[in-house]
């Protein structure tokens, strides 16, 4: 399609609203973005910029990374690799060098899905371009920053990702706000394209403020033996979140899970969930969800619509609730259209039993350490298949924000 075609499916769905979440006026936030200039390393981002990327799991220090993007509001500041058949850059810069990239553009998602996605193609500011060549594999992964300094400022992003054949590729995405801001508009687009028995593995952690308003819209397409790891993490306040990826297993024996770990603070909103269309013989998929409440609301979805023989497929969503006035919706749905196929899901939703806090507190610990033990026991989330790289960094992204969270 034409981006003179993509401009107007976009510009027909200016006023259309997600199916999901609470409509949001777009033109209370800014488009006008100061500028910052580039710079030759990470290292060089102030003291206050690299605590807050490392709090969303980017180490401005570059250890254990084969590349790093790095945009601040509508600048990208910084991208490089530093691996052989791995490839890092501005996704303005990408479309510049590959005339193919094109065809991936809006492939796996449509400009006119909803106001969000039509404000992304109408009005962009940049985004990543990540590929892992065919056979290229990356034993520690890259990483992307998408950071906002700016007060009431809408950052609207498009992202590829691509796995080619036999490669293997790890990232991990951090999304986070300035101290000083409290409020904006941050809607992300993100595309994945896992090609024949390839390999990636994403992993998104969030650190938000009170008002910021988050639309992630994403979605996967993984073809024959290929798998789809998507981990994602909010432990910090945001006034709404709403996400909804979707993966589409189009060829034989592909892989997706979804793992979710959030908590909804008093004031916070955030319907998450996950939908994976299982097209393809022997395809699979998994998604496990834990929330916690101390006072927002959280609805917890999950869709699975099974069309191929030999699919397996399960749901899982756990919820906590930690405080009077928090409340979770734990919606999950199955769909099966042909007779040789297994799916399943469980939910569970409810409060910790006192029981189990005064058998820890006659084991010596207090009522708040009996809260945070059976807590820390709750969010041990078995991610299959992260590498430790990985796993490391979720581990030490939930250690801090439980802190900050107060659980």
């Amino acid at each position: 399609m034409s981006r003179l075609d993509l401009k107007k499916k976009a510009e027909d769905a200016r006023e259309k609203p997600a199916p999901f979440g609470p409509d949001i006026d777009l033109g209370a936030y800014s488009d006008r973005a100061k500028k910052h200039g580039q710079v030759a390393g990470l290292r060089e981002l102030t003291t206050e910029v690299r605590e807050r990327a490392l709090s969303v799991g980017v180490d401005t220090g570059e250890e254990c990374r084969r590349g790093s993007f790095f945009q601040m509001d509508h600048s990208v500041v910084f991208s490089a690799t530093y691996q052989q058949g791995l490839e890092v850059m501005d996704i303005n810069v990408a479309l510049a060098k590959y005339d193919w990239l094109r065809e991936y553009w809006w492939k796996a998602l449509t400009a006119d899905a909803d106001k969000y996605t039509a404000q992304a193609e109408l009005k962009p500011h940049h985004g990543y371009f990540l590929r892992a060549l065919p056979g290229a594999k990356a034993e520690f992964p890259l990483q992307a920053c998408l950071y906002m300094t700016q007060e009431g400022l809408a950052q609207n992003v498009h992202n590829i990702v691509i796995a080619e054949e036999g490669s293997e590729l790890h990232i991990i995405t951090g999304c986070a706000v300035a101290p000083q801001v409290r409020s904006g508009l941050h809607i992300g687009i993100s595309e994945f394209y896992v090609k024949k028995n390839a390999r990636l593995t994403f992993t998104m952690i969030h650190n938000w403020a009170p008002d910021v308003v988050v639309r992630p819209r994403s979605a996967a397409i993984i073809e024959e033996n290929g798998v789809f790891l998507s981990n994602y993490i909010c432990m910090r306040p945001v006034k709404t979140l709403q996400t909804y990826p979707t993966a589409y297993c189009v060829g034989e024996n592909a892989t997706v899970r979804f793992n979710s770990i959030f908590l909804a603070q008093e004031g916070s909103n955030i319907d998450v969930g996950a939908r994976v269309f299982l097209r393809a013989k022997g395809s699979r998929a998994e998604a496990v969800s834990k929330a916690i409440t101390t006072g927002g609301n959280i609805v917890a979805r999950g869709h699975f619509i099974g069309e191929a023989e030999g699919v397996k497929a399960h749901l899982e969503c756990r919820g906590l609730i930690l405080a009077e006035g928090g409340k979770i919706h734990a919606i999950p749905e199955l769909e099966g259209s042909v007779k040789d196929l297994e799916m399943t899901h469980e939910a569970a939703v409810g409060k910790i039993a006192p029981e189990e806090i005064e058998y820890l507190m006659a084991r010596g610990l207090t009522g708040e350490e009996a809260t945070a033990a059976i807590v820390r026991g709750f969010l041990d989330i078995e991610m299959k298949g992260v590498p430790a790289s990985i796993g490391d960094e979720i581990k030490r992204a939930l250690r801090a924000e439980k802190v900050a969270g107060g659980v």
